[in-house]
């Protein structure tokens, strides 16, 4: 039988009244943003957020980032201290998501939080997505457009061919600017490494670990955990990233934190210099590969080329995918994250 086909609409004004039409009628839509492309739904309508868990075939223990138009709107739904007004001024509208206390009368599902006391949220910048905040007067829950557990989309054609006719429009706007998903933070901790680097975070932040807000100020003295600290064998800035697969585990408190995630259907090797006989290698810098994420070395290049190499990876002949080292500098942090997790089995 034929896989039904989603409606793809070039992103202008028509398509974006078309998707807002859906989207104020409990329906999901795919949109461009400046990470990769989501999978939305109004966030204050549990039937239609259940139609993006049903979509993408998502663990419902997962939670959902929600976009709003401005720090204003964030605000109605959650609770801000003096770090987060911070960063929030410092990086928004952009690939940033905080995790806030959410405030009992939000109006959100309790499905987009997955029955936490904390919200995902934040302020896209992408103006697919900020068109249809606009245009349908709602909060917008939004995963990546893809099956779960899937590599991210960052064209209209990944999502069409990851979710086909479980998704009923879908607006194209080229490919994505970050080609990563968003950075995502709680208090002073990474919890999904991204675009906005660890080392850009702390420059915004007023207090040092350990020191206390003023009064009125927030939530008092600044937690920090064994991951975030300087070591002598590590210099990490005081923000830094929780582990990611083969480190510690807990309870999933935000989105992308599955050990098993952003994964091809092939296998995947890390760290690789040269191709096996059946594997397809993606390269970087001096590794050169079927096809390179920079040949230039360039960290930035590679993060906006790196899920659709992986797509193409997985659908070359080849039965496997290597892909070769990337250094762990800035957005590397972010690059090594999804890869680690791209691989993990």
């Amino acid at each position: 039988m034929t896989r039904p086909h989603p409606r793809i609409l070039p992103y202008g004004t028509a398509a974006i009244a078309e998707a807002a039409a859906l989207i104020r009628d409990g329906g999901i839509v795919a949109v461009p943003t400046e990470t990769v492309y989501g999978l939305a739904a109004d966030a204050t309508n549990a039937e239609a957020v259940a139609r993006i868990y049903a979509a993408k075939g998502r663990p419902s223990f997962n939670p959902l980032i929600v976009h709003v138009a401005d720090l204003a709107a964030a605000e109605r739904i959650a609770v801000f201290d003096a770090d987060a007004l911070a960063l929030a001024e410092a990086f928004w509208p952009g690939p940033l998501t905080l995790v806030l206390p959410v405030r009992g009368d939000s109006g959100i599902a309790s499905l987009v939080t997955a029955g936490l006391d904390t919200i995902a949220v934040r302020v896209p910048r992408h103006r697919a997505m900020q068109g249809l905040i606009a245009a349908s007067g709602r909060p917008l829950a939004a995963p990546s457009a893809n099956a779960s557990g899937g590599i991210s989309p960052t064209s209209a054609a990944h999502v069409a061919g990851s979710l086909g006719g479980n998704v009923p429009l879908i607006i194209d706007d080229g490919a994505t600017e970050a080609g990563l998903e968003s950075t995502i933070v709680a208090g002073r901790t990474v919890l999904r490494p991204g675009p906005v680097t660890a080392e850009a975070l702390l420059t915004h932040l007023q207090h040092p670990p350990g020191q206390q807000h003023p009064p009125g100020e927030g939530r008092g003295p600044i937690g920090t955990s064994d991951v975030t600290e300087r070591n002598a064998d590590h210099d990490r800035p005081p923000i830094g990233p929780r582990p990611s697969p083969g480190g510690s585990t807990g309870g999933v408190t935000a989105p992308g934190q599955l050990e098993s995630h952003y994964a091809p259907k092939k296998l995947l090797r890390l760290n690789a210099t040269d191709a096996g006989s059946d594997e397809w290698l993606i390269g970087f810098g001096d590794v050169t590969g079927e096809a390179s994420l920079s040949a230039s070395g360039n960290l930035v290049e590679a993060a906006a080329k790196l899920f659709d190499l992986l797509h193409a990876a997985d659908a070359n002949a080849s039965a496997k995918i290597a892909v070769a080292p990337i250094p762990l500098d800035g957005i590397g942090e972010a690059i090594n994250d999804r890869l680690r997790r791209a691989a993990h089995r």
